[in-house]
């Protein structure tokens, strides 16, 4: 369940930058991914493809992460990658845009949540390095994803805060995957 952390987050950041590259005019400055998605836009299936994969990925991610560490930054991974399957299923030019800005606002948020919620625990385990970490990635991706409202950078803003975000489930991921276990020692089960 842990690979979901890597294989959403890498499907997902692989069709933004596919389907971006792909689009005669669009630019990753002044765009927004979910345009990639829009109704009537060549790339709307792809793109709409990274965000379902990344949406049904990062929840099993995050059982995995429940497993290995304290506290409640999985439930933060869970409302991310089901916001994230909302902005797929209420796509930009249907007439329900607030509706899709309602879903991403709900992921950005999830997403700077995530490792903002593993910080503490993980100072607690002794992890004191990982707790900067994750608090750098939350500071990052919030800031960055607070100013997509802000001029017409929005496609650049929104590309780093979410990767910073990325970065950090796919980094927690790998080290579960190498058997990490970011409990407290107080917490773990007997051996």
């Amino acid at each position: 369940m842990a690979a979901g952390g890597i294989v959403g987050p890498v499907a997902f950041v692989s069709a933004w930058i596919g389907c971006g590259l792909a689009t005669n005019g669009y630019s990753a400055v002044r765009n927004a991914i979910s345009d990639l998605a829009r109704i009537g836009a060549p790339t709307r299936a792809a793109m709409t493809l990274g965000f379902v994969v990344f949406g049904v990925a990062v929840p099993g991610y995050a059982i995995a992460l429940r497993g290995t560490l304290a506290g409640r930054a999985w439930i933060a991974a869970v409302v991310c990658g089901i916001s994230t399957l909302g902005v797929a299923l209420v796509p930009l030019g249907r007439g329900t845009d607030a509706l899709h800005g309602f879903f991403a606002s709900v992921g950005y948020v999830a997403i700077a949540a995530t490792p903002a919620l593993a910080s503490a625990p993980l100072r607690r385990a002794g992890r004191a390095r990982w707790a900067t970490v994750s608090l750098v990635a939350a500071g990052v991706s919030a800031v960055c994803l607070a100013l997509t409202v802000a001029g017409p950078a929005h496609g650049l803003f929104q590309r780093a805060g979410l990767a910073a975000g990325d970065a950090w489930i796919v980094a927690s991921a790998v080290a579960i995957l190498a058997g990490a276990d970011l409990r407290d020692p107080s917490e773990r089960p007997a051996p």
